[in-house]
Order: C-alpha cells, then sequence, then structure tokens
C-alpha cells in the first residue's frame, strides 16, 4: 500500500509493516526518547509537579485503559457508543471513498459502528492514529478480518505534532471521540483544533465527542471506580517513567485521587505521594524528592456545557454541522466543518 503524500519535514517515518491492505508506520521513532526526557524533567522539577498524559498509553496502559472503558462508573463510552449507533447512518451517507481517521484510536469499536453504516466500506482506507504501536497494530489487524476489502494506513504517532504528515489526496473524515479533547488545557486545546483546520478541505469534517458537565457524584465515581482500575492505570504512568528513563518509583509510595473541580469545570487526575519520597531518574542524572500528601498532576478531564463547546470550535475557526447527544444530555458527537 502506498502512502501518497509526502512525510513531514525533519520526521522520519518507518515502514513497519506493508502489504496490499495494510500499512503501518511509525512517526515516533526520531523522538520518543528525547521528548520523555525533556518531558519529566520538566514536569518533575515544577512548583505543581505533573507527568503529561500522552505517557499512560504504552501497551500496559492501553489494556487497562480498555478495561476502564467496561466499567459500570465509567458512562462515557458507552454513552458514546449509544449515540453513534443512533448517528452513525447519518454521519456516514454519502462517505463513499476517502480517509476515515481516528485521532487516539486504542481500540476499533467505535469506527466500526461507523462501518457498519458506510454505503461502500471496501472504498474507504481508515487510518489509526494512536501513541501505542501494540493497540494500533491489534486493532487494525482485527478489522482487516471483519471487513474483507477494508484498506488500513495506520500511523504510530502523536496526533498532536505529526498531523502534517497526514494524506490529503482524498476527502476525509476526522474522528476524535471520547472527549480526548477534554484532556488539553484551554490553549494546547486550540492549538490542536488549529492544526485540523488547517489539515481540512473544504469537503473534510471533523467528528468529535464532548462530556458534558453533570452532577459531582456521577463525575468522580468514572473516575473512581470501586475494582480500583482507574487506580492501576493512573498508577502505570510510573511504570513507563521507570522503563523508559531508569527510574526507581515505587507506585505502591502513591495513591490514585480523582476529583472534580467546579470552579475549573474539570476532573483532575493526580498521584498523592502516602510517605516522604525520593526518586532517582537515573538516565536524567535527577533525583525528586516528595513530600507526604504532595502529588504528581497527571490528567485533567475538561467537561463541556453547549456554549462553552460553541465558543471553543468557533475560535478555532470551525463550524458545527449537526450535533448528537443522548437523552440526558450526557455526552455529545458534534459534526463540523472548516469555517469558509
Amino acid at each position: 500500500m502506498q502512502v501518497e503524500s509526502e512525510p513531514a519535514k525533519d520526521k522520519i517515518m518507518n515502514t513497519i509493516l506493508t502489504s496490499d491492505r495494510i500499512e503501518i508506520v511509525d512517526c515516533m521513532c526520531d523522538d520518543f526518547q528525547g521528548d520523555i526526557g525533556i518531558d519529566i524533567a520538566m514536569g518533575l522539577t515544577a512548583s505543581q509537579k505533573y507527568i503529561p498524559s500522552r505517557y499512560f498509553y504504552d501497551s500496559h496502559g492501553s489494556h487497562l485503559f480498555e478495561l476502564v472503558c467496561g466499567l459500570p462508573e465509567y458512562y462515557q463510552t458507552r454513552t458514546e457508543l449509544a449515540i453513534l449507533n443512533d448517528a452513525a447512518s447519518f454521519i456516514m451517507a454519502g462517505f463513499d471513498t476517502g480517509y476515515l481517521i481516528e485521532l487516539g484510536s486504542g481500540s476499533n469499536r467505535k469506527v466500526r459502528t461507523l462501518l457498519d453504516a458506510a454505503p461502500r466500506p471496501q472504498d474507504i482506507c481508515y487510518m489509526p492514529i494512536d501513541v501505542s504501536e501494540s493497540a494500533l497494530f491489534d486493532a487494525s489487524i482485527e478489522l482487516l478480518e471483519l471487513y474483507p476489502s477494508l484498506k488500513v494506513l495506520g500511523m504510530v504517532a502523536d496526533f498532536t505534532k505529526h498531523i502534517e504528515a497526514f494524506p490529503g489526496d482524498r476527502i476525509r473524515l476526522i474522528t476524535f471521540f471520547g472527549s480526548t479533547i477534554g484532556n488539553f488545557n484551554e490553549e494546547n486545546r486550540l492549538h490542536l483544533l488549529n492544526s485540523v483546520v488547517r489539515l481540512m478541505g473544504p469537503e473534510d469534517r471533523f467528528l468529535i465527542g464532548l462530556d458534558m458537565i453533570k452532577p459531582r457524584d456521577i463525575l468522580e465515581k468514572a473516575y473512581n471506580d470501586a475494582r480500583g482500575i482507574t487506580a492501576q492505570f493512573n498508577k502505570n504512568i510510573l511504570n513507563v517513567v521507570n522503563r523508559e528513563l531508569n527510574a526507581d518509583f515505587n507506585a505502591d509510595h502513591f495513591d490514585h485521587i480523582a476529583f472534580f473541580d467546579e470552579k475549573q469545570g474539570r476532573v483532575e487526575m493526580h498521584l498523592k505521594a502516602n510517605r516522604n519520597v525520593s526518586v532517582e531518574i537515573g538516565k536524567l542524572g535527577l533525583n525528586v524528592h516528595f513530600e507526604r500528601n504532595e502529588t504528581i498532576h497527571t490528567e485533567i478531564c475538561e467537561k463541556f456545557s453547549r456554549e462553552s463547546a460553541e465558543r471553543m470550535v468557533l475560535q478555532a475557526g470551525l463550524e458545527i454541522k449537526r450535533w448528537f447527544t443522548d437523552s440526558r444530555g450526557w455526552f455529545s458527537l458534534v459534526e463540523l466543518a472548516r469555517t469558509l
């Protein structure tokens, strides 16, 4: 399978797998090690220590997140899927050929709903974009088995950095599920959306999932499940730092906490030291000390109102074409186009 666009300048793309129906390329091979070193050095020397949430998603972290998505407390995935089931035929009407792009693809359960509703799925090229090579590979192979004529062009990539490498020789339906846009602060959300807008042609569409504001108890239960899977997912980020940077974090020395900040309209996840802790990060030559009860901020999950969502997309140069939601208004799927 041929990639018809030019690779992004100054980015090396290694082909991991290629055949008549699938090609997987790695856009991260040249910069992951440098990025994680810089990010961890900056994050763990800040006044409010943090680790960027992109480092959740190694193979084990991706597996844990799939378990999170199936938890009874975690309403987001099943609500978004229910909306998608109702809306898929409208979204896919007339999309006979082109690139079906999924940013942060993970598993393939949502895109399968769109493919099932496509008039001619055999003429669609599915483009999953994910930082986890194993998750992307497994999901892509499964899709090839389910859809015998589908073509897949997978990219192991950070969509915040490699979006300029996406091909543009056909119409694109870009999907961004799971309210992942809420994991970025306001400045970075706008930067990402502006990048998507620059990519889009006049016939391209952007389908984005948004988790809406709702009562505190529902939100906090979703990030503090009874089985402790979310806690395992949160703590796994320490294992990633240990492996990649020769650090000696002990995950048992940190507790998972997640809470809704009503003033900022977002859930925050942290890891709180349950004792005084010193951590050596060998590859950085860095020793980091944590006082008891000091936290590492690992994720934000912004929640949206209709008004805040409309402001966000308008500011980015997008216009709303269709708004799909559930009966309770807990989650929304919004179809967007570039403002002409």
